[in-house]
């Protein structure tokens, strides 16, 4: 018997977020184990808490599994509900109002804060991004993939933060919700070029975006609502923009509207680093038999 709680992130009204599976205590399992019960939960992810190999360092280590069996060395969602199930069930602390989670990626730097209502913030610090611009035929294929016009004033770019998506700004946020991918085309584009998956997005206003993310070759036709992918945004937006760094600048980003969710994602950048954030509700909690 393992503890398992089911987590729904980038919200505070159940059902409504993207959900993450998280085994509290995964010392046990093998890996094979891990995959077999990932593709049972059959979630975008799955995540398995383990011991930190160095606990000086880090509070938790944590390996994250799709579907298909693929292992993550990132990911947005997983991170911060993995961070919520271990502070909801008193196994971790924060220091100063920190954490440092270990992953594949190595190591990650998360801010909790808890208001009067006892209800958690958790933001993550982006992995540095390595951005790779498109040439003028992949982005012509990519648009014959999205059905949809480009906007090729900011170059569609692979963001690398660990999973590396694809990212590409249409022309509002309406644009992006109304987006109607080829998946199995994108899926085996994704695998020629070993992409996690694609995020399109658009604005609403200068503050305000619409994201929408893809990962068919992971298994998921679309994430409800993506952090790496949220994370990747705003990388490329960042590249591109052309007022002062010197105060952070503040983004909100939603997603899941058309499958019926409302994920909510607080997005802020500095010249020096990339701070993704959200909340959680618990809306399962057992033990998983094995």
């Amino acid at each position: 018997m393992v503890a398992f709680k089911q987590v729904d992130v980038f919200t505070l009204v159940p059902f409504k977020g993207n959900p993450v599976a998280v085994i509290i205590d995964a010392s046990k399992l093998t890996t094979n184990d891990m995959k077999s019960i990932a593709n049972w939960t059959n979630l975008s992810e799955t995540t398995f808490v383990i011991p930190p190999t160095n606990p000086l360092i880090a509070d938790y280590k944590v390996r994250i599994f799709v579907p298909s069996g693929e292992e993550l060395p990132f990911a947005g969602h997983p991170t911060i509900g993995t961070a919520f199930a271990l502070l909801e069930s008193g196994i971790i602390k924060p220091k100063n109002g920190k954490l440092v989670q270990e992953c594949l990626a190595g190591l990650i730097n998360l801010t909790v804060t808890k208001n009067n209502d006892n209800i958690y913030e958790i933001l993550f610090q982006l992995p540095d991004p390595i951005i790779t611009k498109l040439n003028d035929d992949q982005i012509i294929e990519i648009e014959n993939i999205l059905g949809s016009p480009i906007n090729r004033l900011m170059t569609p770019s692979i963001v690398n933060v660990g999973p590396k998506w694809l990212v590409v700004n249409l022309k509002d946020a309406k644009s992006v919700i109304d987006a109607n991918p080829n998946f199995t085309d994108l899926m085996n584009h994704d695998k020629k070029l070993g992409l996690s998956g694609l995020c399109i997005f658009g604005f609403y206003d200068s503050n305000n975006i619409e994201v929408r993310s893809f990962a068919p070759s992971c298994g998921v036709n679309e994430d409800p609502v993506c952090g790496s992918g949220n994370g990747s945004v705003t990388s490329l937006i960042r590249a591109y923009y052309d007022k002062s760094l010197d105060n952070p600048v503040f983004l909100n980003s939603t997603q899941g509207k058309v499958l019926g969710r409302d994920g909510h994602i607080n997005l802020q950048f500095t010249k020096d680093k990339i701070l993704i954030g959200g909340h959680a509700v618990t809306c399962i909690e057992g033990n998983i038999n094995i």
